[in-house]
């Protein structure tokens, strides 16, 4: 799944691997397309996080960004199970629609971005991601969410 954002200097586009559980980006590409290079950068960095044995079910929309042959050639490669909702009913993208309204109530939403060249735009958007993964406090938790991953002994 991925959204945009739209600034005076044109647009750019996350494409987020979101985890279901504590709501984590696991890994992101972040371009100024909606193209292949896109969609298919996030998978094997996400996949470099699984532990052996484990294969998840990757949960996507119906777009053409995951009907390519190199994303289905990704997947496969990575054991991935693919699991789409029917079309107008996204329960499956929930974790990701949920996040994109986080990210852009947060760091989007009533903010000026004139002035604001697409590189640096790039470079806001990159160290929101790694704020919301390392630092961001999930009130659930009481902690950020890598916290709680440390303490529940999921990362070192």
């Amino acid at each position: 799944v991925l959204t945009e954002f739209a600034i005076p200097a044109g647009k750019v586009y996350l494409s987020p691997v979101i985890g279901r559980h504590g709501g984590m980006p696991v890994a992101w590409t972040i371009g100024t397309s909606p193209n292949a290079a896109l969609s298919n950068g996030m998978p094997p960095d996400a996949c470099s996080t699984l532990k052996d044995g484990e294969k998840p079910v990757i949960h996507s929309g119906r777009g053409r960004h995951y009907r390519w042959p190199e994303w289905i050639r990704i997947r496969k490669d990575n054991n991935l199970t693919r699991s789409m909702s029917a079309r107008g009913c996204s329960p499956d993208n929930a974790a990701a629609e949920g996040f994109f309204g986080r990210i852009k109530q947060e760091l989007f939403h009533k903010r000026s971005f004139a002035g604001v060249t697409m590189d640096e735009f790039v470079d806001m958007l990159d160290d929101y991601m790694v704020w919301y993964r390392d630092k961001r406090i999930k009130t659930e938790f009481g902690m950020s969410i890598m916290d709680r991953r440390r303490e529940l002994g999921l990362v070192a």
